[in-house]
């Protein structure tokens, strides 16, 4: 591997995600003001909830911010109680410094109360939004074009519905109440300050923007090396994902050192990043802590003169005291929250912009019901194009009688997969029309069109769960035995039996625990017992073995027999006894007829089926 003479390159990007924390810089929306906006709008059915949580909050401050002086009154009847007992005037008076100590006891307990109060009903609101956005990103995705989907990574969509609604309930349930909370604690903290001493308070007041400044440039000079840490975390997390998954291939090809050094060279930036990041962090509070100080003895020297001239009283110094401590924090809560309503309106704008994409056209006004559906498709000079002005089927024409089996060949790229998708409405066509048993595709509905068809795609998919329920997926009512019968069909009962668990036996997310030959014929299986009156095979066999594809093989012509077939296919050999052929290139059928009359013309499939004849005997 070639040295990295800048070790702070920007790193390449992996799986693995980037964890920890620190004081990074939030993400900043597009368009603040219109995702707080969308924010307020989705909580408008909560606004009544809300104004109680801010009453609440502003109360709790109150009773807060009113107890230190309180407080202060006590130690000042001490004191005056002290002097009178020393000259011989008088004596401690107990009682009165009992009865402030209990009705500052009851300032703390209703501001406790309101605090949990407003706690508990915001809690709920916050998440209640969670739960109705989650429902309604989850609804939206059953209602997106497939288009959408194939244009987006799965794991943008899953970011929505987990991280972006997350951020946006953690930023709704704390940055509501902080900032009430620290505004209210900032106004109320400075008016009882200036009912003490209007000089004291002034001479506090200078410290908070010598400490801003100097959190500001702490901030400045420590952004760039917390970026740095989250992106280096996410290289050094997927190394270690790499590593761990990739094992086989690392020790097959001697891979080991340079694996290591890979992890050092990034792991050593991570090093450096993290200690001035943390470093320069770890500065904030000395920093602020020393300015706090000189503040503080600023406020003990004129409070002391104050108090000497008789102008205070000494338990006035302490309360004082005791508010400029509480005079920063509400600042940096402030900072902070500012911080993250950046990151919870960055993820509000992600969400909202999902929930505003387009969705699939609009069902018919009065459709057609599907039922007893023959299987008799037709496809009438249907022209279709993921993007304008490019065209990917031209002028495709085909009918498709009950129980026919028709073939679809032709080279890469030219349209195959794109009539299935036309078929299953995944897209409408851009002219032309379908029709199934005579009426428009477009006429029914697609639960009842797509509830006619049973697919075998090229890609499998499988869900987490037994392999019982994901051959039993696309007829949930079928029994045990069922769904063994059509394993047994599929060819793919003998080696569910050797499995740990038969077909009981829980697939992982990826049901990365079976192979992919193993993996199709599951879903083969899935296929023969949804019993479908129209089956779609899109390189159904393309992971199997020959020679299990050819057992296979008959139980597909049991599967299609009697039942409408559109079979893709790159094997022209498993597509000889198909009723028809229809040969595509270029978006168009150029030749169509059974597997001898097109080998007869001597044309493009002719071509095509020599062709794989030819390189298995090269190969072999």
């Amino acid at each position: 591997m070639a040295e990295n003479n800048n070790k702070y390159q920007a790193p390449r990007k992996r799986r693995g995600g980037p964890h920890g924390g620190g004081f990074v810089g939030a993400e900043k929306p597009k368009n603040f003001r219109k995702s707080i906006g969308d924010i307020l709008n989705y909580m408008g059915k909560y606004k009544i909830a809300v104004f109680i949580v801010m009453i609440f909050a502003a109360a709790s401050t109150v009773f807060q911010v009113v107890g230190p002086k309180v407080m202060g009154h006590a130690t000042t009847e001490l004191a005056e109680g002290l002097m009178r007992k020393i000259q011989g005037t008088g004596s401690i008076d107990f009682g009165r410094i009992g009865q402030i100590l209990l009705f500052t006891l009851g300032l703390y307990l209703i501001s406790a109360a309101c605090n949990f109060i407003q706690g508990w009903i915001m809690t709920g609101v916050s998440q209640k939004v969670v739960y109705n956005l989650r429902k309604e990103i989850s609804q939206k995705i059953d209602r997106m074009p497939v288009k959408y989907f194939e244009k987006q990574p799965y794991g943008e969509v899953l970011s929505r519905i987990t991280n972006d609604v997350d951020t946006l309930g953690m930023g709704l349930n704390q940055s509501i109440t902080s900032v009430i909370t620290s505004i209210a604690t900032l106004v109320g903290t400075i008016v009882m300050m200036l009912t003490i001493s209007p000089l004291m308070t002034l001479i506090a007041l200078i410290t908070i923007p010598v400490s801003g400044g100097l959190i500001a440039l702490i901030v400045k000079f420590s952004q760039k090396y917390f970026k740095e840490q989250q992106d280096y975390l996410g290289v050094i997390n997927g190394q270690v994902e790499e590593s761990f998954a990739g094992q086989q291939v690392i020790k097959a090809y001697n891979r080991e050192e340079e694996t290591l050094k890979e992890f050092n060279k990034a792991n050593d930036v991570l090093f450096e990043s993290a200690w001035k990041s943390q470093f320069l962090t770890g500065m904030m509070q000395p920093m602020t802590i020393f300015v706090g100080n000189l503040g503080y003895a600023g406020v003990a020297i004129s409070g002391g003169i104050l108090a000497i001239k008789k102008i205070i009283g000494i338990g006035d110094i302490q309360a004082f005291i005791q508010y400029v401590k509480n005079l920063t924090e509400p600042l940096q809560t402030i900072a902070m929250v500012m911080n993250q309503v950046q990151s919870m309106a960055a993820a509000a704008e992600r969400v909202f912009a999902f929930l505003r994409e387009e969705e699939e056209v609009a069902e018919a006004s009065e459709p057609v019901k599907a039922s007893n559906i023959e299987g008799r498709v037709t496809f009438n000079h249907v022209a279709f194009g993921y993007k304008e002005n490019e065209p990917v089927i031209k002028d495709f024409s085909a009918v498709a009688e009950p129980g026919q089996k028709i073939a679809i060949v032709g080279p890469t790229g030219a349209g195959k997969t794109t009539m299935v998708k036309l078929l299953m409405r995944f897209y409408d066509v851009n002219s032309g029309y379908i029709t199934l048993d005579g009426h428009d595709i477009r006429d029914y509905t697609r639960h009842d069109l797509r509830s006619n068809f049973a697919m075998v795609l090229q890609d499998t998919w499988l869900f987490q769960g037994t392999i019982m329920e994901n051959i039993r997926y696309g007829r949930p009512e079928a029994t045990d035995e069922e769904v063994i019968q059509a394993a047994k069909a599929a060819r793919a009962h003998r080696f569910i039996k050797t499995l740990p668990g038969g077909y009981n036996m829980e697939l992982t997310e990826d049901a990365s625990n079976i192979s992919e030959g193993q993996r199709q014929l599951i879903t083969i299986a899935r296929a023969m017992l949804a019993d479908r009156r129209v089956l779609i095979l899109d390189e159904a066999t393309s992971s199997v073995d020959t020679m299990t594809e050819e057992r296979i093989q008959d139980a597909m012509d049991r599967l299609m027999h009697g039942r409408t077939s559109f079979v893709i296919a790159h094997r022209l050999s498993t597509i000889k006894n198909a009723d028809i052929i229809l040969v595509m290139n270029h978006g168009d059928i150029i030749e169509q007829g059974t597997h001898d009359e097109l080998l007869e013309k001597g044309g493009f499939y002719a071509d095509l089926y020599n062709s794989q004849f030819d390189s298995v005997e090269e190969a072999s």
